[in-house]
This record gives C-alpha cells, structure tokens and sequence, in this order.
C-alpha cells in the first residue's frame, strides 16, 4: 500500500479545503516545501500535491514550488489541479513529476483524456472526484450530470495508468473514506486505483490494505490537524 501524504498549495501557502470549498479553508503556517521535507524525513516515497490555483485559473501556477521540491528530495509525485493541456503535462513530466492527474478537462474531453494518454504513456492519471455517484468539476463547483461508474466503463480501455478516486462528502470530514464506492470503482477499473477523502485514521490504512486492486491512499488533513502521526503512517507505507 502506497501512502500519498498530501499538499494542497493555495497562494503558495499549504492549505486544506473542506469538501472542497475555497471558502472554508485552513491555512497552515508550514510552506510546501517544508512539509515535504519532513515528508521525506520521515521516509515516505511519494508525494499528492493539488496545485488549487491552478484549479482555478487553468495555468501551471505552482510550477516553481513543484520543481523546488523535485530537486531538493527524491520522491514520486503526482500532480493535479487545472491541468487542461498538452503544454502543461509537458511541464510537470519535464519537472520530473511521475504522474500528472486529469481531472475537470479529462470529464469534459474524453478525447483530450485519450490523446494524452497515448502521448504521455504511463504518466497520466486519472481523478474521477463523485458526490452521490455522479462526478463533479472545475473545483467540485459543477456537478457533470455523469454517473461515476458510466464514465469509467467508456474510458477504460484508454490507457490511464492510475486513477484517483474521491468521495467529496468526506473530504476534510476525517469520517473515513468511502470504502464502498472504492471498491465497486476498482473492481471494474483496468488500472490502480488510489482512495482519496476522509483518511481520519491508521484503522482507515489497515482496511484500505484489504481492498483489491488499490494502490495506494492520500492521507490529508487528517495529518495536518495531528490525528495521524507520521511514524506510525510511514510505517503502513510500502
């Protein structure tokens, strides 16, 4: 099971947002590069970091800061947040980032999603973000009207090699991710697929571990707020 501590950058800043709301959010006195620092410190290998003014404006905002951090520690990143183009792929897998997360453009675009998946092969993952079953985008502001398992059975044979899932009632909840829906979501998936939303506890882990095809999970605020500590999260980490 592979753990993705994760850094949301807002304003070059890390925060968490609470079920995704820009309104509702903690700023944390630690930059980014500091938090992956201890990451690194502490011995973790991989690294989730959501760009959210990206997220908003469609640009590579915190290009420099995810560059900083590729240089200074060797860890596996993926990356997402307002990615809508080739170009800006091609700046994060020239950063040295290992996977770059199609979210909102992917939804909108099967077709952008498969290009990019035959252009940059094994480098694209996917974020299917669903409340009540059906997906939403552009920061979780829209709801698309697609049901998450109807989009995932068009796009799976496209050649994602990992796909995110996150359940946005729980995110920032700490209530425990939805396990249900994650499992239903990784059994018909052809790739990976990483849990996301309301890590609250090493319980939450150790269950996750139980699920097939899941590769891994973002543990957040949970981390943040101090209700999982990272020497015994590192150590559920392999």
């Amino acid at each position: 099971m592979k753990i993705f501590p994760a850094i949301d950058i807002k304003d070059k800043k890390c925060v968490r947002l609470v079920k995704g709301d820009f309104d509702n959010k903690t700023e944390y006195e630690i930059s980014p590069v500091e938090q992956a620092a201890e990451y690194k410190n502490h011995g973790f290998k991989n690294l989730h970091i959501v760009d959210l003014d990206g997220a908003l404006t469609g640009e590579t905002a915190s290009l420099d800061i995810i560059q900083d951090i590729i240089s200074k520690f060797d860890l596996k990143i993926e990356i997402g947040g307002g990615i809508r183009n080739f170009e800006s792929i091609q700046k994060y897998i020239d950063a040295g980032v290992e996977k770059v997360i199609l979210g909102s453009a992917a939804i909108k675009n099967k077709n952008f999603l498969k290009e990019a998946c035959e252009k940059f092969i094994n480098k694209i993952a996917l974020g299917l973000d669903a409340k009540d079953g059906y997906l939403s985008v552009s920061g979780w502001k829209e709801n698309s009207n697609k049901l998450t398992m109807d989009f995932l059975k068009e796009v799976n044979d496209y050649g994602v090699s990992r796909l995110i899932y996150t359940d946005i009632n729980r995110d920032g909840m700490k209530q425990g991710p939805n396990f249900d829906e994650t499992s239903k979501v990784a059994e018909i998936s052809n790739c990976p697929v990483i849990i996301s939303g309301g890590v609250s506890s090493i319980d939450d882990i150790k269950k996750a571990k139980n699920l097939k095809n899941v590769e891994g999970i973002i543990v957040g605020k949970a981390i943040y707020d101090g209700d999982i500590k990272l020497e015994e999260l590192v150590k559920e980490d392999a």
